[in-house]
């Protein structure tokens, strides 16, 4: 998924993508059996993801490729070790297929990133959600690196989430001290079936996350077939 997050600024721009997922548990068959997973492929979500057309004039789509070796973000604190490890994640190692885009409104942004990620079924997509606001939940800071710069202090807070998919959560991370002090990053992770979504907002006004994360379900509910 967001990618699930991107963190710099200008060239600096750094990218995380979404969080790793812990596949529900198999349970033996009861009286209710779980729908079965679901197939989806790299070309269905294609097709479900927003385009450039889909987005107000003043953007364009940011090619540039997320480094899979990059680990922006660390913390001395073992509380933070699997935030941390969502964050700096460019894909969720559970999905069955994953495609993202990133659209930028120039070169100070802002910048917003759009992942759907297959998770196979919807519990599974509950499951990654759960376990991401718990990491939230017990981190209150991160340290970003940045190419070429000093190290900056990231405040780690939950904030409320647009309404849209199923248990949307959202969270904002806010740069206190250092080169990118006053950088705001807020995402958002929500589901549609048995797909997850995750949107992203980096040097925004604070208005956008909420018509981004409308935009990127209500496409990906028109477009995908339900579970």
């Amino acid at each position: 998924m967001l990618s699930l997050a991107a963190c710099g600024g200008g060239d600096d721009k750094q990218v995380a993508g979404p969080p790793p997922s812990t596949p529900a548990p198999t349970s033996t068959a009861t009286a209710s059996t779980p729908a079965a997973p679901v197939t989806r492929t790299t070309a269905e979500l294609t097709k479900a993801m927003l385009e450039l057309a889909d987005l107000p004039s003043g953007f364009t789509e940011d090619k540039e490729e997320a480094d899979e070796g990059s680990k922006p973000f660390s913390s001395s604190s073992s509380r933070c070790k699997t935030l941390v490890k969502y964050l700096n994640a460019t894909k969720a190692p559970g999905s069955k297929a994953s495609v993202t885009r990133t659209f930028t409104g120039g070169q100070e942004g802002p910048y917003i990133d759009y992942g759907l990620d297959a998770m196979g079924t919807a519990d599974d997509v509950t499951d990654l959600r759960d376990k991401y606001a718990e990491a939230v939940d017990s981190c209150t800071k991160l340290t970003l690196k940045t190419d070429g710069a000093a190290s900056t202090s990231m405040k780690v807070e939950k904030i409320t989430a647009p309404q849209y998919g199923s248990k949307p959560f959202a969270f904002r991370l806010t740069g206190t001290s250092g080169p990118k002090r006053g950088l705001e990053y807020a995402a958002v992770v929500t589901g549609v079936d048995d797909v997850i979504i995750s949107v992203g907002v980096l040097a925004g006004q604070g208005t956008e996350l909420d018509p981004a994360t409308e935009a990127a379900v209500t496409k990906a509910r028109h477009v995908l077939k339900p579970a």
